[in-house]
């Protein structure tokens, strides 16, 4: 069983005291790599893991086709400028031919993590001979996994899996007794930037979490122009977390005086401490009308906008 450290009893710079000297003595003289998403969990793990093994750790972005809007080239550019090289993996058609088909939840979630850990990383881990991969889980991720509630695509030991015999390497999760509001702490204590260290969270399938159904290149960028939407004009709200969710059926619209059988945008918006429970933000109705306008405008096919009013649980703040 995990032993949690909660944000109460957290002091942040032993904790970075103690997890710097466990990478080092873990990792020793070798080589370990760590993958960047520019999401605060994985932020954090980069800072630890570049404090911690300097040049003896490699940072890629792996660019699966998945993310938001010039995700890859910011996060980057924003590591370089904090002394962290970071290389960019192109692995788009690998991720859409994993889940090309595949519309059930479960299944996708599973697709993307062979994908990335066995397909992608294996490979990288062959070629330049690393044997430990950095990782940011979290104890909600394991918590929401070992429940049966969804699995995360990070958790293997909890559910009896090695990564070592599965993958060829060994997993290192130097996050996993923290919560988000934990994690954020230790971020701001790395000498993160604000702006990053409380950044949104964003799910490790990415955009695939928020596509219902098949996510096809086409649906991925449907999502992905929502998102940009609602990230822009919510991100003064102070909520936990906010997104767009494409729905699966198409719906009866109208345009230019005749039916138009569109898709539909669905948005969540949280507040939540933690992520173990969260209620959905009292937005102001101006701000819904707003959002509506915005995404019909700059979302080809979109014909319906609607707002997530269920709390979690039973909701999840992901849909997929």
């Amino acid at each position: 069983m995990i032993k949690e450290i909660s944000l109460k009893e957290l002091n942040p710079a032993n904790f970075i005291g103690d997890k710097v000297n466990e990478i080092k003595n873990i990792v020793g003289n070798g080589m370990a790599i760590n993958a960047l998403s520019g999401g605060v969990d994985s932020s954090v793990v980069t800072m630890l893991g570049h404090k911690a093994l300097g040049e003896n750790l490699r940072t890629v972005f792996i660019e699966n086709g998945l993310m938001r809007e010039g995700e890859p080239a910011q996060v980057s550019a924003f590591f370089r400028k904090l002394g962290v090289s970071v290389e960019i993996i192109d692995a788009r058609k690998e991720f859409f031919d994993a889940l090309k088909g595949i519309t059930n939840p479960e299944e996708k979630r599973e697709a993307i993590t062979q994908t990335f850990y066995k397909n992608v990383f294996g490979r990288i881990v062959r070629e330049c001979g690393a044997k430990y991969l950095l990782q940011g889980t979290i104890l909600t991720d394991v918590d929401e996994t070992v429940a049966g509630i969804k699995r995360q695509h990070n958790v293997f030991e909890q559910l009896g899996i090695d990564p070592q015999a599965a993958f060829g390497y060994r997993i290192i999760e130097p996050l996993i007794q923290l919560r988000k509001d934990s994690v954020r702490e230790v971020g701001k204590a790395l000498g993160l930037p604000q702006e990053m260290f409380e950044r949104i969270p964003f799910p490790g399938p990415a955009l695939s979490a928020r596509v219902i159904g098949e996510a096809t290149p086409e649906r991925i960028d449907t999502v992905r122009r929502a998102t940009a939407v609602v990230e822009r004009i919510l991100k003064s709200s102070g909520a936990f977390q906010y997104m767009a969710i494409l729905h699966e059926d198409r719906v009866t619209g109208m345009r230019e005086g005749k039916r138009d059988f569109g898709q539909q945008i669905e948005i969540r918006c949280w507040a939540s401490r933690d992520a173990r429970t969260a209620s959905p933000t009292k937005l102001p109705f101006e701000i819904l009308e707003l959002l509506a306008r915005e995404i019909i405008k700059n979302v080809p096919g979109i014909v319906s906008v609607t707002y997530n009013i269920a709390t979690k649980p039973p909701s999840t703040i992901e849909a997929v």
